[in-house]
């Protein structure tokens, strides 16, 4: 499943998607309410992690924008050191569907999850394709010419952002933020990590499908339509 994890303490945000990620899951992190609210209407998650303290947009106002105004329904676990019951009923009302008071097991957590992000897929897989190779978000299983390919996290990450973006170009800071968010890596992270995806869907096959836009950034086409 792909999680979004909208959290100002980086420690627990750091702590949360490590468990995750050693799970086969896809994380992405914000860690505030805008810009949180932003990633979460313009992309499709299995489930959001949402804490309630939050700088800029509170976690109450970010889920009622998400469900009055951008209208969206990705299922919503809300996180808060506040465990009163007037809390956790107006944690509801704004739109949550689950709710963990801090300090919480991740081993919990994580069963949460993905009984919110069973209960909210449709009835049909989401799968992008370009060309020969498909990837399906909801299995995170990548296949190029009927052939399996194995990605790590950041290469998943990468190929549904170059994926979904195809045939445009993505930028290098758009495809950082994508990965890292707000702790940005080294200037070289992302070029290794896109090596190492050229690597595994390009190399083995005939024609290559990530293309460079040198000092822009990469895009993914067709190799006849470059």
């Amino acid at each position: 499943m792909r999680v979004l994890v909208i959290e100002d303490n980086s420690d627990i945000a750091t702590n949360i998607g490590d468990y995750l990620e050693d799970r086969g899951h896809v994380v992405d992190f914000a860690g505030d309410g805008v810009t949180g609210l932003h990633l979460a209407v313009v992309h499709d998650f299995d489930v959001i992690v949402l804490d309630l303290t939050l700088p800029g947009m509170d976690g109450l106002d970010v889920a009622r924008k998400l469900r009055h105004e951008a209208h969206k329904q990705t299922p919503v676990l809300m996180l808060t050191a506040r465990d009163s019951l007037e809390h956790k009923l107006t944690g509801f009302d704004s739109g949550a569907d689950d709710y963990m008071t801090k300090p919480f097991a991740l081993q919990e957590l994580v069963a949460r999850l993905e009984v919110l992000a069973r209960r909210g897929k449709g009835p049909q897989s989401r799968v992008l394709k370009v060309d020969d190779l498909t990837y399906n978000l909801d299995t995170l299983t990548v296949t190029r010419a009927g052939k399996s390919i194995q990605l790590n996290p950041i290469g998943l990450k990468l190929l549904q952002a170059l994926m979904e973006a195809s045939p445009s170009v993505v930028t290098r800071q758009q495809l950082e933020q994508r990965v890292w968010g707000e702790g940005l890596p080294d200037s070289d992270s992302l070029r290794v990590h896109i090596h190492g995806l050229r690597a595994s869907i390009d190399k083995p096959f005939d024609k290559p499908l990530i293309h460079t836009r040198h000092g822009i950034g990469y895009r993914m086409v067709e190799q006849d339509a470059v």
